[in-house]
């Protein structure tokens, strides 16, 4: 089977996690008799370096031409962050894919590796059973893509951001999360803050009126306030989450709680005609691009999701994740999960463990 792959690696530590995922992808291709063809493109500043622009047309249109997206991390220095290079540069690169492709869908899977339940922020207690959340978020509305302005009203900066969600937008992502929890265990929570907004009262009427066509899923609504320290205080009482894009950006930040780091969470998004982008969810880490420590797991656990959501290939997908539970069960960390007695290891090293483990399945 033959795969085109767009590949924007992006800046900061992108390029150097985005190798990693490329030597696995070529050992799963070796393995499995897949051809793989990679197409590289520039984002973000590396794209602006080029050609004055965060995101170039001629990404667009190679990304257009494949099957799926590899994406690194996109931003540069704090300090800089005025600079033409970095100005806007992720609302433009970030923001821009989303709108040129319509991914209207995110979903982030959070787990708790069993050889890092020393690593969760969360005391062991609340980890008993290993808790696996999937959180669905919807990716190109809600008040990231309204209305922004600042006017100066009596001598004062006033600043104002619309939410607005339509009804037909709100369902696409509530179907696909209730047909995600048709595959788990069929239970969803939705999230939201109808108390206050009137799209947290539309978020709800979609749940009740498509959840008559899932008789079998159990599904509960939960304020984001509470829903928050309920996550944290009792993860095992939650499996399947759909909320808004403002929300499930904070939930998926909270989620890096789980696992004890941001540099084991993936993620992919789709629009309506199933076409994905895959990437971690962290950030372009500037601090330290460049010295071969990141943690290139989430962008691997990426590549596992592009493979099992895209091209349905889900031995491959579970072959990548057993493989990075093994290596990880075998004590190899890199510096943002290392604690004494583990051994630790650069960015390339987990990814050259992780092929090993690969060919040796």
């Amino acid at each position: 089977m033959i795969k085109r792959i767009a590949v924007l690696a992006g800046d900061g530590i992108g390029p150097e996690i985005m190798n990693e995922a490329k030597k696995v992808l070529m050992a799963v291709a070796s393995r499995f008799s897949h051809t793989f063809e990679f197409v590289e493109a520039l984002v973000g500043g590396a794209a602006f370096d080029k050609s004055g622009s965060h995101l170039p047309q001629e990404t667009v249109r190679k990304c257009e031409a494949c099957d799926a997206i590899l994406f690194g991390a996109v931003g540069g220095p704090v300090e800089f962050k005025d600079d033409p290079k970095w100005d806007c540069a992720m609302k433009e690169a970030i923001l821009g894919l989303r709108k040129a492709f319509d991914f209207s869908i995110n979903l982030t899977p959070v787990r708790v590796f069993s050889a890092l339940r020393n690593n969760s922020l969360l005391r062991d207690e609340f980890l008993s059973g290993s808790p696996s959340i999937l959180i669905i978020r919807e990716f190109a509305g809600g008040i990231y893509f309204g209305e922004h302005s600042t006017r100066v009203k009596n001598g004062n900066r006033v600043a104002r951001d619309v939410m607005e969600y339509s009804e037909s937008s709100i369902e696409t992502v509530v179907r696909f999360a209730f047909e995600s929890a048709m595959k788990r265990k069929k239970k969803l929570t939705c999230i939201d803050k109808s108390n206050v907004l009137d799209c947290g009262l539309l978020w709800r009427s979609v749940v009740e009126r498509v959840g008559k066509e899932f008789p079998e899923i159990k599904y509960n609504f939960m304020f984001i306030d509470n829903a928050v320290f309920q996550i944290l205080k009792s993860p095992l009482s939650f499996d399947t989450i759909v909320t808004d894009n403002m929300f499930g950006d904070i939930l998926n930040y909270l989620s890096a709680v789980f696992p004890g780091s941001i540099g084991l969470v993936p993620s992919a998004s789709f629009n309506a005609n199933k076409f994905g982008i895959y990437e971690p969810s962290g950030g372009t880490a500037p601090d330290i691009a460049g010295k071969n420590i990141a943690n290139p797991l989430a962008m691997i656990l990426s590549l596992a999701l592009m493979l099992k959501y895209s091209f349905k290939m889900e031995k491959e997908a579970m072959m990548i994740e057993k493989s990075v539970e093994k290596v990880l069960d075998e004590g190899f960390r890199t510096v943002d999960i290392y604690h004494d007695g583990m051994k630790r290891v650069s960015t390339s090293e987990m990814g050259d463990l992780i092929v090993e483990r690969i060919k040796d399945s």
